[in-house]
């Protein structure tokens, strides 16, 4: 059915009945606000294993072999926040993969990533890391800014005399002895509004830790730092033999798993490639 002129030509009638010829000038459109937090994603690096038994899964259990190693960072009013480190940057100077047993690559650095948001290694407020095992911290020496967020357990850890630690290594980290630093209590709100947090998880190392951001479109997520490394690992809560605390892991799932079901976050299991395949990554970002 076509519409009646009849409504379309009163306008015009009383518009010609204001007596005033002076063109309207176009509406200025509304700014849109910039998100309040927003959440980067970066490709920091994969690694290879021959067998999955070190993570207490059977070989036949899984064909997966291949992990994602990701990078973050938070963009909030309040500051920027830089949240696990990837692998380290010399691998990125061998082409391929290196290593046998277990195999790294890394195509390209976090460093030259950041340049297409204007950014560098001096450009976080806040540094935090799910923990200090290699394949999370291994820009940190190359950073220049920003206060340590971390639980003292895992500081005590990695920065002990003797360090024992599976995974650990003061060489890839050493820089960060002199950062300032924040010691946290079980969790923490980094900007003060709810939107960040770092949740205190201990089992995988003495201090992991994992972390909530609360984004306005693709709402609430949890990224995992190494409390799974696997969906099956979740799913039947398989503890990695590697793990310094097998009860502490196991009690640190049931807490965190009970936060996901309280705030209906999305639970990211960072080393998932299949699911870190499926994301956005910087320059793009989620809201």
């Amino acid at each position: 059915m076509s519409r009646s002129p009849i409504p379309a030509l009163v306008l015009g009638l009383a518009l010609i009945g204001c007596g005033d010829s002076t063109p309207l000038e176009p509406a200025t459109p509304t700014p849109t606000p910039d998100p309040a937090v927003k959440l980067y994603v970066f490709d920091c690096g994969r690694i290879r294993f021959d067998t999955l038994e070190a993570f207490s899964v059977a070989d036949d259990e899984s064909d997966v072999r291949e992990f994602s190693v990701p990078c973050y960072v938070v963009e909030h009013e309040q500051g920027r926040l830089l949240w696990d480190g990837g692998l380290p940057s010399l691998t990125a100077e061998a082409e391929g993969w290196q290593g046998e047993g277990m195999q790294m690559r890394l195509d390209r650095t976090l460093a030259a990533q950041l340049g297409a948001l204007d950014l560098d290694m001096g450009s976080f407020d806040y540094l935090a890391f799910s923990h200090f095992h290699f394949d999370h911290i291994g820009v940190a020496n190359e950073l220049t800014s920003g206060t340590l967020l971390i639980h003292q357990a895992e500081y005590d850890a990695a920065f002990a005399d003797e360090v024992t630690v599976p995974g650990m290594d003061p060489t890839i980290y050493g820089g960060l002895r002199g950062f300032p630093r924040e010691f946290l209590g079980e969790d923490h709100d980094v900007f003060g509004d709810g939107r960040v947090r770092i949740l205190s998880a201990p089992g995988h190392t003495p201090g992991h830790q994992v972390l909530y951001v609360d984004l306005d479109e693709t709402g609430p997520v949890v990224l995992s730092g190494d409390l799974y490394h696997l969906r099956i690992s979740r799913e039947q809560r398989r503890v990695p033999t590697f793990n310094v605390d097998a009860e502490m892991t196991l009690a640190s799932m049931d807490r965190i798993e009970a936060f996901v079901e309280e705030t209906g976050a999305d639970f990211w299991i960072e080393h998932e490639l299949a699911h870190f395949e499926t994301l956005e990554l910087a320059p793009r970002y989620y809201q």
